[in-house]
């Protein structure tokens, strides 16, 4: 086998390689059990806890440690994410980031109630427990969420998500739409920048 054929194969195990690494990084989480105490209440110290949106939050537990949390039960309506295309606010996207970011400002405990999946971003699924109550129902009472459970079902937490259900019942229709409906629009939209564009 001449040198030249020899560096020609060795280069395609190489690239062979290196879209299999690739290819695997990419993949949806195949293993979405929650690698975390999963299952029942875990103490947060509330100075921790930093508000990405009204149903997402990030703990971090140490400078290398920081867990992305989706709020359980609920959906919030969308603040702008260039991320994803979208630089515009939803109608009460912003008024919904700020009830969290005052609730959680207020807390003096927080606890963690972790699901025992994750979800497909690798996020933890869970409800937080501010000052003794379920901050999906203190969302979804205030106006600023629409339920998910009717969708997602309880997550392992029955009661948790009946009293999101019952919020729900009792706060009636929101004064906005539903937050599933806006991402899809604006998945639609980029679809069709990005058609034109070409």
């Amino acid at each position: 086998m001449t040198t030249s054929r020899l560096r020609t194969l060795l280069f395609a195990a190489v690239l062979c390689l290196a879209a299999v690494s690739t290819a695997a990084d990419r993949r949806p989480h195949d293993d979405r059990g929650q690698p975390r105490e999963a299952g029942r209440p875990v103490p947060v110290d509330p100075a921790l806890v930093d508000v990405r949106d009204g149903d997402t939050v990030t703990i971090r537990w140490s400078a290398d440690d920081r867990e992305r949390v989706r709020i359980l039960g609920i959906d919030t309506p969308e603040t702008d994410f260039p991320g994803r295309g979208w630089s515009h606010d939803q109608s009460f996207g912003p008024e919904a980031e700020a009830f969290a970011r005052g609730v959680f400002a207020a807390a003096t405990t927080i606890e963690i109630l972790r699901a025992a999946e994750t979800d497909p971003y690798g996020r933890t699924l869970a409800y937080l427990i501010v000052n003794d109550r379920n901050y999906s129902v203190l969302a979804v009472a205030a106006g600023y969420a629409v339920e998910t459970v009717t969708h997602y079902g309880d997550n392992g937490f029955p009661d948790a998500a009946e009293a999101v259900l019952q919020a729900a019942r009792a706060a009636g229709p929101v004064p906005f739409e539903p937050p599933h409906e806006f991402r899809r629009r604006l998945r639609e939209l980029n679809e069709f920048r990005k058609g034109r564009d070409r």
